[in-house]
């Protein structure tokens, strides 16, 4: 399979910008869809996820060595759409990400691609992506209540991650074959709105709703992140809180809630796993052993 190198930082068409301070911001901000990207340079000995990203822009070659690609980039940069062709063996290896082009989409995707995951994402401007992440996601654009395209972007994966609420959810007859869905959601926050920002998030409202319900009834397992308030602080630097009813009134970083839905991959729950979090004093350490120990709660209750 083919792959691009990303671009560095000394290029005249960096899709990352580095600053002394700050927080990472994904690549289709700004105007005209630029792609960029802020990072925030971690001190700590443990390097945390903007730090291998670091790592990944100044990779070069050796990263396409580590990645198990080939040297070889596609013309112009673009994804070798013969390459589609080897999902039809049924090998099920990829995690899509829907609403790929939010802020948040960005922030999961990045830490799939630290951790060697195979990412498809939906977006809307195809190149945008391409300049971004390289041949390292497979960017598909297209209508999703069309039933080919819906097939085609559901070919080869294993899980769904949806970053928003944005009624992708809306006929899971098709999604035979995916093993595992995890949405994070902001209904809690939609519903404790006051009643001028509940008039405006209205129709997200419904789509959150109409999203947790499909999920639930759907009998894919699946795990549902009820967030708190989404915040654009840097991640890692909080503990948590997953007491009853902080989605309402609690926050969240944007980058935390995206390692939370990356986390949640490996442990798929028997049926579903619904839970509410928000930026605290909780730390956790191990999040396979966080979840594990949710997961076999949830049983219980049962």
């Amino acid at each position: 399979m083919s792959t691009a190198q990303l671009s560095s930082p000394s290029t005249s068409s960096r899709p990352f910008i580095l600053l002394p301070s700050g927080f990472f911001r994904p690549p289709f901000s700004g105007a005209h869809h630029r792609p960029f990207f802020i990072c925030r340079s971690s001190r700590k000995k443990e390097p945390g996820l903007t730090d291998r990203i670091l790592d990944y822009i100044e990779g070069g070659p050796k990263l396409r060595k580590w990645y198990g690609a080939s040297d070889v980039l596609p013309k112009d940069g673009l994804q070798d759409e013969g390459d589609e062709t080897l999902e039809f063996g049924g090998v099920r290896d990829a995690v899509l990400v829907t609403n790929g082009e939010s802020e948040i989409g960005q922030m999961v995707i990045l830490s799939l691609i630290v951790k060697r995951i195979r990412v498809k994402a939906l977006v809307k401007d195809k190149k945008a992506s391409i300049d971004a992440f390289g041949t390292y996601v497979e960017a598909l654009v297209g209508d999703i209540s069309n039933a080919s395209f819906l097939s085609k972007a559901l070919r080869g994966v294993s899980a769904i991650i949806c970053p928003a609420n944005d009624g992708f959810f809306n006929d899971v007859g098709r999604m035979q074959g995916v093993q595992h869905v995890i949405v994070l959601s902001q209904l809690d926050v939609y519903r404790s709105a006051g009643t001028f920002q509940a008039i405006i998030n209205n129709k997200l409202r419904k789509f959150a709703e109409r999203d947790e319900t499909v999920v639930i009834t759907s009998g894919i397992p699946y795990t549902i992140v009820k967030a708190g308030l989404l915040q654009d602080m840097p991640g890692g630097t909080q503990g948590f809180c997953f007491d009853e009813g902080v989605a309402s009134k609690g926050r969240l970083s944007k980058e935390d809630a995206a390692r939370i839905c990356v986390e949640a991959l490996d442990a798929v729950p028997p049926k579903g796993l619904i839970f509410e979090v928000a930026n605290g004093d909780e730390k956790v350490e191990d999040w396979k052993e966080w979840f594990d120990a949710k997961i076999r709660d949830a049983g219980e209750l049962l």
